[in-house]
């Protein structure tokens, strides 16, 4: 009896290291658009939005529609960690535009890949 109480035991124990062990924790899903002028200097403050080309059957659980300011060092960090799912094939992509008043704008397309930090620079033009 005390032979199939440590068996199942040392079992159990196995069992669970290997729960443990194999839950994997996804690492983050980041695009990062760099802002600058026609000259290469970054440009902070401009508006930059991401969001998909329309298509006529959109995938309904995705919804991206993101703007942010860019910060002192032109770059503007969308983190859609919580929008991936592991397992899932790709990500998404995005088209870019940039604009600052009334007089400077910028478009781009960036592919962000699942799990990773994916960058593009846009150029403002006059």
């Amino acid at each position: 009896m005390n032979k199939i109480i440590i068996k199942t035991g040392i079992l159990l124990s196995f069992l669970i290291v290997g729960m443990m062990t194999s839950c994997r924790k996804e690492s983050p899903t980041v695009a990062i658009i760099t802002v600058v002028d026609t000259e290469g200097v970054i440009f902070h403050g401009a508006t930059v939005r991401l969001h998909p080309e329309p298509t006529i059957n959109p995938h309904p659980a995705i919804i991206i529609d993101d703007i942010l300011i860019s910060d002192r060092n032109g770059e503007a960090s969308f983190d859609y960690t919580d929008k991936f799912n592991l397992g899932q094939a790709g990500f998404a992509v995005l088209d870019i535009e940039i604009w600052s008043g009334d007089t400077l704008s910028g478009t781009g397309i960036i592919k962000v890949e699942a799990e990773q930090t994916s960058e593009e620079t846009v150029v403002l033009l006059p």
